[in-house]
């Protein structure tokens, strides 16, 4: 046995038969004032759910078009980049996970690549170029004519997110973005917009659900296409 075992072994022998922990929790009465209203706070939080999902269902027939179109353009060769900071960022990365594993549904793999995901190029780009040209250097990069850019941000506000949306437009690759509310500035900027009425929170929780309801539409279309993928040859994109 080590020194520094001994030595945790004896505090925590020192420490006997001053810690006791209750044997039965208290009721929810005595815990929300003990907890200084937490079990409020997060009631108050999934109250604020009802907006987002409102807000989505109201902008369902533009999911769904998305959906559609994304499996058009998927199929035809084209791929899907997408980005965000922050949670927005682990969303993005979300969505590119659902398109080139699968989301409930086995298919095959479509091309999908998370911007801020690969740590090399992301901090090479924001110490050499700034942290506004993080987005907009990679879809010069990885962007094509016909591809998708999909834009996450709860602010819609994000410097380096609008000038990748600047970036896409001179390359042809349609802009979508996932924002809070409305009017914002990248809802503006890019092509077509789902701007999720909500507290912030709620907002980025919104984001994920509709990530997922595009991916149903998505799925459902390439199920009723029954096409193989577009697959590379001599004269397509390696």
């Amino acid at each position: 046995m080590t020194a520094e075992w001994s030595l945790r072994e004896d505090e925590l022998q020192a420490l006997d038969g001053q810690v006791r922990f209750p044997e039965t929790l208290p009721g929810l009465d005595a815990m929300e004032a003990l907890d200084g209203g937490a079990a409020e706070a997060v009631r108050l939080h999934l109250d604020n759910v009802m907006p987002a999902l409102d807000s989505l269902r109201a902008q369902s027939g533009r999911l769904a078009a998305w959906g559609v179109e994304l499996a058009n353009r998927l199929l035809s060769g084209q791929r899907l980049l997408a980005a965000g900071n922050g949670g927005s960022a682990a969303e993005a990365q979300h969505l590119t996970a659902e398109l080139v594993g699968r989301f409930d549904g086995e298919r095959v793999p479509f091309s999908a690549i998370s911007l801020h995901a690969e740590t090399s190029a992301v901090t090479a780009i924001a110490n050499d170029y700034g942290f506004e040209e993080l987005f907009a250097r990679q879809v010069r990069a990885h962007g094509r004519s016909g591809d998708v850019l999909v834009l996450l941000s709860t602010s819609g506000q994000s410097p380096n997110l609008l000038r990748a949306a600047e970036t896409a437009a001179r390359l042809n690759i349609t802009t979508w973005a996932l924002t809070g509310p409305g009017p914002n500035p990248l809802a503006t900027a890019c092509d077509e917009a789902v701007v999720i009425d909500a507290v912030n929170a709620n907002a980025q929780e919104g984001h994920l659900i509709a990530l997922h309801a595009v991916c149903r539409a998505f799925d459902l279309e390439i199920s009723r296409r029954g096409s193989a993928p577009w697959a590379p040859d001599a004269g397509g994109r390696p």
